[in-house]
């Protein structure tokens, strides 16, 4: 779907269709190594859950582990939430070579480095956008400095070997964050938003755009300004927004413009080459924001419920003292100073996206369409997107409608808490819904809860099997649980991980893969087996139905036309 008009079709998109055609036949030649006989290759979807560098870092281990035991290539889709999203899009910039994909992560964190000028220098380039949000910088500057990587490739970048079939169609979770009230009161599934190599859109509405489009502005369905395709920096910012609740995150943006405000080094005196200058230009403007924030906006309330403006007023008081500091740096190059402006209208952007709390902002590809009832979604002009763990922790929304015909589904649940919550909420989800999934008794997850094994198999009457498989488990960690919860805490500090605590984590994801590759295998058997019966009963009916309409169809014509 190259096209630069927005497609509304119910099911899957032509593209995807195609791709997963195409993979079939790479499952059904992996099921063969595994010893398992299929006629048709069964649909199997991995999930990876949020978790910010736990999940990154668990994901890649899940995948690797996969990879070496002949499951992955035995897998249909791979959707993730949040930090799996880092990960799962990592194997596409790789090529699905997982050798070089631990080695670039042992690279990554076998050194305390980060690239901050060339972070800094894609923030405040994002900032020259009409959308630019909190999203931007908590990519640039955040993400980027937690995955110690910052790459500039695209989700249509992976296209070759989806459509090939060589390695599983990539699904990324998001949702439509304007819609939160609606999911807080009926679970919507509009809430839910995909990505893929070819699509961006919303599943529940089968409204999508091209991936290269996202972003670009749209009205009544048609293209009408084109943007750049975003890169996967930005997406991976987008997907993983949601590392902590809203007070953690702002507090951390703001701290980081204090620091981008604090003179050090090279980076600052590269960007902001004259004091003085900065001084007059930066000073007046914040104040003047301050003031008129305190006038018409307030957002942030100290605990008595009144406006607070500390960290604005800190700010200009952090700027005002070290400008002075360095009254007595000489002037450079004038031609600095466009660089200057630029950077002074970052800071600007991002304080006011930090007033109003602002995530994800980009065009409503929907914006006037006549093919959507709904006027809460063809009404606006922007959509703001983020985090799809601030819903449900893992993608099951995505994997769970029937035009993909999962059949099983591998769910990896990295959270550091209750690592059934994510259960709980798809079971409330499918229920409000009346999408088929495996129930189970909220006392028997409450017990599993407090004693987690490695992995459980849950069956419905109908639906996909689920094999759910917690991070830190009995099997593995055995009564130290709480300790490798508290050792890999999703408010963590990027600088903390180092190989030394990097390798552990790896390895434990890795062993519960390994360690339970019997059950994956029984239920692949299964899952073929049962889908091979399934399309017999399907044919068995369809004769059936169509000899009986046949039969009535000759009556019929014998009673009009005396016809025998």
């Amino acid at each position: 779907m190259g096209s630069s008009e927005v497609s509304i079709i119910p099911g899957l998109q032509k593209e995807e269709k195609v791709a997963v055609e195409r993979r079939r036949l790479h499952v059904l030649k992996a099921l063969k190594k595994l010893h398992i006989e299929a006629d048709e290759a069964p649909v199997v979807a991995v999930l990876g859950s949020g978790g910010g560098l736990r999940a990154h870092i668990a994901c890649l281990g899940v995948l690797s582990e996969m990879k070496e035991q002949g499951l992955l290539d035995a897998v249909t889709y791979l959707a993730g939430v949040s930090g799996s999203t880092w990960a799962i899009s990592s194997l596409y910039t790789n090529d699905g070579d997982m050798e070089a994909l631990e080695a670039d992560l042992r690279h990554r964190f076998s050194r305390q480095e980060w690239d901050l000028a060339k972070s800094l220098q894609k923030t405040i380039q994002a900032a020259r956008s009409e959308n630019y949000s909190l999203t931007d910088f908590w990519a640039y500057m955040v993400i980027s400095k937690q995955t110690r990587e910052l790459p500039e490739s695209h989700l249509s970048n992976m296209k070759k070997p989806v459509e090939e079939g060589t390695l599983p169609y990539p699904i990324f979770a998001a949702i439509d964050n304007d819609l939160q009230p609606s999911w807080q009161e009926a679970k919507a599934q509009e809430t839910w938003f995909e990505f893929t190599p070819h699509h961006a859109g919303f599943p529940a509405l089968g409204a999508y755009v091209s991936i290269t489009h996202f972003g670009s502005k749209f009205k009544k369905g048609r293209l009408v300004r084109t943007h750049p395709e975003r890169d996967l920096s930005f997406l991976r910012g987008l997907w993983g927004s949601a590392l902590g609740n809203a007070e953690v995150n702002r507090n951390y943006i703001f701290d980081q413009l204090r620091n981008l405000l604090t003179p050090r080094g090279d980076v600052w005196r590269r960007t902001v080459a004259n004091a003085k200058y900065i001084g007059r230009r930066i000073f007046a403007p914040l104040l003047r924001l301050q003031q008129s924030l305190q006038r018409e906006r307030p957002v942030l309330e100290d605990e008595g419920g009144e406006p607070n403006y500390n960290w604005l007023t800190e700010m200009l008081e952090n700027w005002t003292r070290t400008s002075l500091e360095k009254q007595e740096q000489p002037d450079e190059d004038p031609e600095s100073k466009g660089s200057v402006s630029d950077f002074l209208d970052f800071v600007r952007k991002t304080s006011i996206c930090a007033s109003k709390w602002e995530w994800g902002t980009t065009h409503n590809f929907l914006y006037k369409h006549g093919g959507i009832r709904d006027k809460t979604m063809s009404s606006r002009r922007h959509l703001h997107l983020v985090d799809a763990g601030l819903a449900i922790n893992t993608p099951f929304p995505l994997v769970l409608p029937p035009t993909r015909e999962v059949h099983l589904i591998l769910s990896f649940d990295f959270s550091a808490g209750d690592p059934f919550e994510t259960i709980r909420a798809t079971t409330d989800y499918c229920r409000r819904h009346k999408i088929p999934f495996p129930h189970v008794e909220e006392a028997k997850l409450d017990l599993w809860s407090k004693a987690p094994a490695s992995c459980y198999i849950l069956k419905g009457e109908t639906g996909p099997v689920v094999m759910h498989f917690p991070l830190f488990n009995t099997d593995a960690c055995g009564d130290d649980i709480e300790a490798w919860s508290d050792t890999y805490d999703t408010f963590k500090l990027a600088d903390t991980y180092t190989l030394d605590v990097v390798r552990p984590l790896l390895a434990l994801a890795k062993m519960n893969v390994r360690e339970n590759k019997k059950k994956i295998l029984r239920e692949m058997r299964n899952a073929a087996m049962k889908d091979h019966w399934d399309k017999m009963r399907l044919k068995s009916c369809g004769k059936h139905f169509l000899s009986s309409t046949r039969t009535e169809m000759g009556s019929s014509l014998v009673r009009i036309w005396g016809i025998s």
